[in-house]
């Protein structure tokens, strides 16, 4: 009863955070004519309310693709098409076609900002909820300790209740899908993430250690018999979801083209903004975009995310326990996000939902990525007016989960991983304790770091010779951060850690 009650106190916590981040601007506030993912979300309520559905994705007269053409999956649109029919009934100049582009006003902000409290609660807390009380080990504090850690992560809550989007249904379908897959449902759990890729493409990020572990458990029961069955059950489960999800398109094989071609929009380039990956990084040295071809990048890209992915997954298939799945979704992720194709700096938090599930295995390491994380997005919220959020939320988070989780305290799992495991074997010629201090004054620099840069960011007017000082070294430091994250895990995932040794040998 004391857990559900305290469950209850973090719910509400997490609710009233995001609906104060909601009061502030959004993207594109008063900034016309494109405005900003705000306007992106309400024109598609827009498109999908008023236009047949055959003309959703097409260019025509009544839908500029231009201007936020949908390039989302269906699911997608199902969603705003749901969001403006409900706006049409209480005022249907929210959605009046065309002549409501650019719309602004306190009741729709509160409408809109509704939408996504309402997407949370109903998908996204709920899975958060019963992964941090069945699937999180410890005591009933601590369980409760990891959820208010997942809940209030200001990277989420900054993007869908300040910059304005829906990640939370996304994230929340995938979540879904890792707890059912922990729980042994994994029919229900390759569903589960199916909706997540058709709600948004960039789950792709997350596809691999899904499709790999699920193999994985199908070699493992036996390659004919219950193997085999499980096997078919997964691919009919993942198909029939993909047919309903698409079904209305089916009809027209040019529909399902376009389809595609919208959500895989390839001539958008290797990168935009400032993003911290490595293509963005590396054309601050070298200018990848002027030296190779449009295809040509593609092929790059292609080629160093498969391999930045591979072993990771390989792993998985031989291995697959429920640590190495989740270990698996942040190197996978982290290896879409360095290295794929037209990456957004918001894909981070497709990296920032598993590092979220680690929090309890990795407490450290994971405060430290989802503070650089959120870190990152910092121009884009300059640019949004969010700094006051992102000031609140940035300092008070680092603090609220190095008291709830003690991360830094000499007796923790990481550190006795650093004392015991496979960093003690790689730098044997440095005292056990040096790696604990040093690993823990990295962490203290890294966190001065990354406020310095906030401040300067703020304060500073760059030079005019250099006006995107500030947001190349914030992606620059941010990069740098996410890399040395990727290899950590990577190094943890392959060799086994010392904890996971010795709770193998207590089962």
């Amino acid at each position: 009863m004391q857990t559900w009650s305290l469950v209850s106190i973090s719910v509400l916590l997490a609710v009233v955070v995001r609906w104060s981040v909601s009061f502030n601007s959004y993207s594109g506030t008063g900034k016309p004519p494109m405005f900003g993912d705000y306007e992106a979300q309400r024109h598609w309520q827009e498109v999908t309310y008023n236009l047949p559905l055959r003309r959703w994705y097409l260019n025509t007269s009544d839908n500029d693709l231009n201007y936020w053409g949908l390039d989302y999956p269906p699911l997608t649109a199902y969603h705003s098409w749901l969001c403006g029919y409900v706006a049409n009934l209480i005022n249907p100049e929210w959605v009046e076609l065309y002549v409501s582009r650019g719309y602004e006003s306190p009741a729709h902000k509160l409408f809109m900002r509704t939408t996504v409290l309402v997407t949370d609660v109903l998908i996204y807390i709920p899975a958060v909820v019963l992964y941090c009380l069945y699937l999180t080990d410890g005591s009933a504090k601590r369980r409760v300790s990891v959820l208010l850690s997942i809940l209030l992560y200001p990277g989420l809550i900054l993007i869908d209740y300040g910059h304005f989007q829906y990640n939370g249904v996304s994230l929340g379908f995938a979540l879904w899908g890792v707890l059912a897959l922990g729980l042994g449902w994994n029919v229900l759990g390759s569903m589960a993430f199916s909706l997540a890729l058709n709600y948004k493409q960039m789950e792709l990020y997350h596809a691999l250690p899904f499709f790999c572990y699920l193999l994985g458990k199908c070699i493992k029961a036996g390659r004919a018999g219950r193997g085999l069955n499980l096997l078919v059950k997964i691919a009919a489960t993942v198909l029939a979801t993909f047919a309903l999800c698409w079904l209305p398109f089916l009809s027209d094989p040019s529909q399902v083209l376009q389809v595609i071609r919208r959500i895989f929009p390839v001539a958008r380039g290797l990168f935009e903004d400032k993003v911290a990956n490595t293509w963005c990084s590396l054309n601050s040295l070298i200018k990848i975009r002027s030296i190779l071809s449009g295809n040509s990048q593609l092929y790059l890209s292609f080629a160093f995310t498969l391999l930045a992915a591979l072993p990771s997954s390989i792993r998985l298939v031989l291995k697959p326990t429920f640590l190495d799945f989740k270990l698996a979704l942040i190197n996978s992720s982290l290896a879409f996000f360095l290295f794929s194709y037209q990456v957004h700096e918001k894909s981070i938090l497709l990296a920032a939902l598993p590092a979220c599930l680690l929090l309890n295995d990795f407490p450290l390491l994971c405060i430290w990525f989802l503070q650089a994380s959120t870190f990152s997005m910092l121009p884009l919220f300059l640019k949004d007016g969010l700094l006051v959020p992102y000031a609140v939320t940035s300092v008070g988070y680092p603090f609220l989960t190095i008291y709830l989780l003690s991360p830094l305290d000499d007796s923790s799992d990481e550190f006795r991983e650093l004392k015991l495991g496979t960093y003690s074997k790689l730098f044997s010629f440095l005292p056990k304790m040096y790696l604990v201090r040093i690993t823990r004054w990295k962490f203290f620099v890294s966190m001065l770091l990354m406020a310095v840069l906030s401040i300067l960011s703020v304060v500073l007017a760059p030079p005019s010779h250099l006006p995107d000082l500030f947001p190349v070294l914030v992606s620059t430091t941010a990069f740098l951060h996410f890399f040395g994250v990727f290899l950590h895990f990577n190094v943890i995932q392959l060799m086994e850690p010392v904890s996971k040794k010795k709770q193998r040998k207590s089962n």
